[in-house]
């Protein structure tokens, strides 16, 4: 029978199923961190139980990780605590941590690609909802609650009831200067942000090809943000030649690890039980102007009149942001947010405010608005990068 890449996956990592309940999975491999740990490990050790697979669990520091010199005490004391005790965690329990000193300490959601541990075919869990970014490589990745981080550790496996399947189909190429996240606020303007409730969305189509690795992690990233329980992309030749010689890709069975993998994309003839198109073509660099990610229109169009308000979530948020009188105004307001959106978006990602820069640039903004602030920002940002180091945000 033809499957999708999900039921691959899926079905290749169940341990029990039975009517009426939840199936039993099994994990290949769990991060955690420094915020959702605390109470799994304090279960753990009122139950007198051990990390079932410490050699499956990967510890990092990151939420609590300062942004300014970090040979300096950490000023919040909650942080520094959270900090303190995932290292007697760790130690405790036999898992290896990525410390706040290490090479390898990074946000979560990247060590694992950077790493190479991140691997297409597996499963992956994480306290925190954006691990669906690892779903990039063809991975089945999720993010979990406290009481599930203590199920893994305990047991390796997390009962899960089986999610339903989402192709986005994205035709066509991106125009130039429009990235990964304005393809991914641009789905998610389309279908809402419970588009994809309950389902685990499959990315597909010749724009989503021609995304590099941190295009489609970034996609993957936010398909929480439409409400979805996961996002994957099935792997391919960009992905193998991002995963080889990978300090932990699996290098030494390289041509067998890649017949596998070659297994995994879905089947020509599966079904999935929703399909979306999307055109290419018809997505331009989005900016969000409310709330939520789902309150997003391209840069060429214009904030709605706060009289449109379809829903209070929308009303609310014209109250939060100060409503426009006039459409003039709300072209104004449009543009002003563009420049903070790129501003925002190019601390961690310079390249990406290049793009946006050189794409403002050709834009119908009217006289004195052709371009972002990014370029002017650049010598400032270049002096402060040279003396503390290149911090980039979470994604």
């Amino acid at each position: 029978m033809p499957r999708t890449l999900f039921e691959k996956v899926w079905d290749a990592h169940v341990v029990r199923t039975a009517s009426g309940e939840p199936s039993l999975l099994y994990i290949d491999l769990h991060l955690i961190h420094e915020v959702t740990s605390p109470q799994a490990f304090d279960g753990l050790r009122a139950a007198g139980r051990a990390v079932r697979r410490p050699d499956l669990t990967i510890a990092t520091v990151d939420h609590n990780v300062p942004t300014t010199d970090r040979k300096l005490p950490i000023a919040d004391p909650i942080a520094a605590k959270q900090i303190e005790t995932l290292r007697h965690n760790c130690g405790e329990f036999g898992i290896k941590l990525f410390d706040i000193d290490s090479n390898e300490q990074g946000i979560v959601h990247v060590i694992g690609p950077e790493l190479g541990v991140t691997q297409p075919g597996m499963t992956i869990v994480c306290g925190d909802s954006h691990t669906s970014t690892h779903g990039a490589f063809g991975a089945l990745a999720f993010g979990i609650g406290t009481s599930e981080v203590e199920h893994v550790m305990a047991t390796q496996c997390l009962p899960q009831s089986k999610p339903r399947t989402l192709l986005i189909n994205v035709r066509g190429a991106l125009s130039e200067g429009v990235t990964a996240k304005d393809l991914a606020l641009g789905i998610i303007g389309q279908i809402g942000t419970d588009g994809a409730t309950g389902h685990v969305i499959e990315y597909a189509g010749a724009a989503v090809r021609a995304l590099s690795m941190e295009g489609r992690m970034t996609l993957c990233n936010m398909s929480i943000e439409a409400g979805a329980r996961a996002g994957m992309i099935a792997p391919d030749e960009t992905t193998f030649s991002y995963l080889k010689g990978r300090r932990y890709s699996p290098n030494e069975k390289w041509e067998e690890a890649v017949r596998y993998w070659r297994t995994l994309p879905s089947d020509d003839d599966a079904q999935f039980d929703r399909v979306v198109n999307i055109d290419a073509t018809t997505i331009a660099p989005c900016v969000t102007w409310g709330t939520n990610p789902g309150m997003v229109v391209p840069v060429t169009g214009a904030v709605p009149d706060p009289s449109d308000a379809q829903s209070e979530a929308e009303r609310r948020a014209f109250e939060i942001h100060g409503p426009s009188t006039a459409h003039e105004d709300r072209r104004h307001r449009h543009r002003s947010r563009f420049h903070r959106f790129v501003h925002e978006f190019t601390s961690a990602r310079s390249a990406g405010g290049r793009a946006g820069d050189q794409w403002a640039s050709g834009a119908q903004f009217g006289a004195g608005h052709g371009r972002t602030r990014f370029a002017e920002r650049q010598t400032r940002r270049r002096s402060r990068r040279s003396r503390s180091g290149f911090c980039g945000r979470r994604i």
